[in-house]
């Protein structure tokens, strides 16, 4: 079995390493190709204004001047020898839960995959601390993440669609087990955006991940994070609101 490893948080993020040896148990066939830096938040963006560089760090280990988007088509379409069986990307340092997927690289590069007709699983390690981006305990992805993928390995997966997996914010011995899960919603009504003036006098805007209330739906990935369980959700990438097809057509007939 042929698997990609990708990310959001870059070639030498911590998740990454804590990702491969996950994903070695599974297979001695591993290929790696990362954004060569950080790119949270960029979501499903492809680089079209400037040229994407790509750069070699070892055996089958790469990375490109891009998005985590970039990353896996650089990957299926000039370096891979053949179209991988799994895509894994991950592990997020910080979670990806609820309408934040619409924002995430982590969860995008997996959609990328699963666009390919490629079996794609997105894995996030949620942190409860604020100040410790550096330090983030990976503990319950790294105890947990084999358990949940072996058995995504062969299980059916529909067309245009993918698995985000997140893991609590716990030790791995506080983990509860695993729950699939719907996705939830956030309240968005306190989003920060933090304001500063630079050296120079300038003001800036910040846009802040805290501070953001969210009610755990039932059943629901926040919920199941918030209870200290494993949260695995199937996500689909059609968007259509198939309710209101039929109110909009009318509003165009005659």
């Amino acid at each position: 079995m042929r698997i990609l490893l990708t990310n959001d948080d870059g070639i030498h993020a911590p998740g990454l390493d804590v990702l491969e040896a996950i994903a070695r148990p599974l297979s001695d066939d591993i290929w790696i190709c990362a954004p060569s830096e950080e790119q949270s938040g960029a979501g499903h963006s492809l680089t079209l204004t400037r040229p994407v560089r790509l750069r070699e760090h070892g055996p089958r280990r790469f990375s490109v001047s891009g998005t985590p988007t970039d990353a896996v088509t650089m990957a299926l379409k000039r370096l891979l020898p053949a179209a991988p069986d799994l895509i894994l990307s991950g592990v997020n340092r910080g979670a990806n839960l609820g309408d934040d997927v619409t924002y995430s690289g982590t969860v995008s590069a997996a959609l990328e995959g699963a666009l390919a007709g490629i079996r794609s699983i997105a894995l996030s390690q949620v942190y409860a601390k604020e100040g410790m981006a550096d330090t983030v305990p990976f503990d319950a992805a790294a105890h947990w993440g084999e358990q949940v993928l072996r058995p995504l390995l062969d299980a059916p997966f529909a067309p245009r669609t993918l698995v985000n997996v997140n893991f609590p914010p716990i030790s791995a011995e506080a983990v509860k087990g695993i729950r699939v899960v719907r996705q939830g919603f956030h309240d968005y009504a306190r989003g920060s955006v933090v304001e500063g003036t630079d050296p120079r006098g300038y003001r800036y805007f910040w846009f802040g991940l805290h501070g953001i209330e969210h009610t755990p739906g039932h059943a629901s990935d926040l919920e199941a994070i918030a209870d200290g369980y494993v949260s695995v959700t199937p996500l689909h990438l059609d968007l259509t609101h198939e309710a209101s097809l039929a109110a909009l057509a009318a509003r165009f007939d005659g």
